[in-house]
């Protein structure tokens, strides 16, 4: 039987992976505690975590730290899942790109969405020149330290 590809949309729709049913919260071991800094932390369906990143209006930004902050406020955690919540808002940006390319006027703006430290994501589609220029044509300044890619000045732009 052929494995069939889902497309981004699908993989963003998706609330039941076979790790069990998002969201859920979980509870972290003791040795585990100091890397996640929680006790309970909550694991974000994809659509959760695309929502948020709907919010973020023109000229304004979030972060994956505001997100997972926002997450485990509402889920009565003490953290979102770093890990899970970066995929997702990855996810939801090809995602974006795929609606978009269908006709789909308003799509999630990824881009807003900044790593942390305002750093710009390589991973979203395009890249790094990509999300720059989105952002640019927004009016946010973008700098660069070393090989990495910042809005400058993003805490004063943060929802």
């Amino acid at each position: 039987m052929a494995h069939e590809t889902k497309s981004w949309t699908q993989k963003l729709l998706r609330d039941n992976p076979p790790s069990g049913k998002l969201p859920r919260i979980v509870s972290i071991d003791e040795k585990k505690q100091k890397f996640f800094k929680a006790k309970k932390l909550i694991i974000p369906a994809p659509m959760e975590v695309d929502e948020l990143m709907r919010r973020v209006p023109k000229g304004k930004l979030t972060t994956i730290n505001e997100i997972r902050a926002k997450l485990a406020k509402r889920h009565k955690a003490d953290s979102g899942c770093p890990i899970t919540t970066g995929i997702f808002a990855w996810i939801a940006s090809h995602a974006a790109e795929e609606q978009k390319d269908a006709g789909k006027k308003r799509v999630t703006p990824y881009w807003r969405t900044l790593k942390i430290g305002g750093e710009l994501n390589p991973k979203y589609p395009g890249g790094i020149k990509s999300q720059a220029r989105l952002l640019k044509a927004e009016g946010h300044k973008i700098i660069t330290k070393g090989k990495r890619t910042f809005v400058e000045d993003y805490e004063k732009h943060l929802v």
